[in-house]
């Protein structure tokens, strides 16, 4: 045991990150070096031999690389687009309707995809243009389409849920499934939000379809969404009902999309490549982090550091709520300066021995502190989906237009998060039923 060379670590830690060293080898180097300090240079060859093979061989994880393959797949297949036009016949003459179909198709894609960064991404080649056409306030449109990638890490598949639940030791059909709700709530909340915005203020958003949309017309427009449909609930349904695991609905949602774009006619040979690439591409900048998070979780377990905070934390207090608003406010800070993977994986060595002190239910907790990595990803100074946004639009919005319509979006957010604190069944009821 040495706690104080755990602290050192972070400190060390941290003058990498500044330095500009990727996170993942920032993570190899400080667990490498702590352990081989603590057990000798044996140890730590042997360590870091046998523990990335274990970590990337695990099974679960496999589901990974099949939730990416499938949203590169349908993005570049226009299934995305498809559910949006549909929307649109349907919403187009609510007050904020783009905006609003903006929130439920990024919701729909989030159940193909898994990655807060592509519905982001698609949303904005897709949506904002076409609301900036309609002269749509630039903010609201941005902000909305940027927000609405948040919901991507909370559907299944979400990729962090699955990474989330290997390290916590949680079932991951039950991770996955007790986000649905919470995903569903913010859609809901943010696209009420926009409405009552531009009821009040209706120079936000014009009306888009001032002639009236035939239910026919509407119907018809539903017939092109049906793979989006078929595709979320033949994967959400298959873990729910125990048909399958996520691996399983991972590979089967994987074959599912393929099948439907060649069916359609809009999988080529270069959409193929293209997602194959895009896959190995992802699934290596994450397994690299993930592989310097299980070392360093193995680094701090022998120097006892993360015992040695959570018996401080339960000599505080052992209320869960207040634990969790502690974590909030901790995500929140870290999330102004890194990405939501490393934030996570930095920090699930400390916090999860606190979660077993003071009783509290895993499932919930990573629904929450998932949550609040994807706030982060709204938040000045780094705000990942801003930036995303930023460079999907060029010059024609500047950071500080965006930002100025995600504030609205961050309100909400606080109203949704005291609702999942304060009432846990919202995340823990679907989970319950599974078991």
């Amino acid at each position: 045991m040495n706690v104080e060379l755990g602290y050192y670590s972070f400190a060390f830690l941290a003058a990498l990150l500044v330095l500009r060293v990727p996170i993942g080898v920032s993570l190899i180097v400080v667990s490498s070096l702590g352990i081989w300090y603590l057990r000798g240079f044996k140890s730590a060859f042997g360590t870091a031999k046998v523990i990335p093979f274990d970590f990337v061989a695990h099974w679960t994880l496999s589901a990974v690389p099949m939730f990416i393959l499938m949203g590169a797949v349908a993005s570049r297949t226009g299934m995305t687009s498809a559910l949006y036009g549909a929307l649109r016949l349907w919403l187009g003459r609510v007050p904020g309707g783009l905006a609003i179909a903006t929130s439920f198709a990024g919701a729909g894609f989030a159940a193909i995809c898994g990655s807060s960064l592509a519905t982001t991404a698609a949303m904005g080649r897709i949506a904002v243009p076409e609301m900036l056409k309609q002269k749509y306030d630039v903010g609201l449109a941005t902000g909305a389409a940027a927000a609405v990638g948040t919901i991507g890490a909370l559907i299944p598949p979400s990729i962090i849920m699955v990474i989330y639940a290997v390290f916590a030791e949680i079932p991951v059909g039950q991770m996955l499934i007790a986000g649905v709700i919470p995903g569903i709530m913010t859609s809901l909340i943010y696209a009420l939000m926009i409405y009552l915005r531009c009821k009040f203020k209706p120079s936000l958003a014009p009306i888009v379809d001032t002639e009236p949309v035939s239910l026919s017309q509407k119907i018809s427009g539903l017939k092109s969404v049906w793979p989006i449909l078929l595709i979320a609930f033949g994967i959400t349904g298959s873990i729910y009902g125990g048909l399958a695991t996520a691996t399983e609905a991972g590979a089967a949602g994987v074959a599912l999309t393929v099948i439907i774009a060649l069916f359609q006619k809009k999988l080529s040979r270069k959409v193929f490549t293209e997602s194959s690439i895009e896959t190995v591409q992802t699934v290596a900048s994450v397994f690299l982090i993930a592989i310097g998070a299980a070392l360093m979780m193995r680094f701090l377990a022998l120097s006892g550091m993360p015992f040695h905070v959570s018996g401080l934390v339960t000599e505080f207090t052992s209320n869960p709520i207040v634990v969790i608003l502690m974590c909030c406010m901790l995500y929140l800070i870290l999330g102004a300066f890194l990405d939501p993977l490393g934030i996570l994986l930095l920090t699930l060595p400390i916090l999860l021995p606190i979660f077993d002190d003071v009783g509290m239910n895993g499932i919930w907790a990573g629904v929450i502190l998932i949550k609040m990595l994807e706030i982060g990803m709204l938040t000045p100074p780094m705000g990942l989906n801003v930036f995303v946004m930023k460079s999907i639009m060029g010059d024609r919005v500047s950071l500080v237009q965006i930002f100025g319509g995600i504030s609205w979006f961050l309100v909400a957010e606080v109203f949704i998060m005291a609702l999942l604190i304060a009432f846990p069944s919202f995340i823990l009821v679907l989970p319950s039923l599974m078991e």
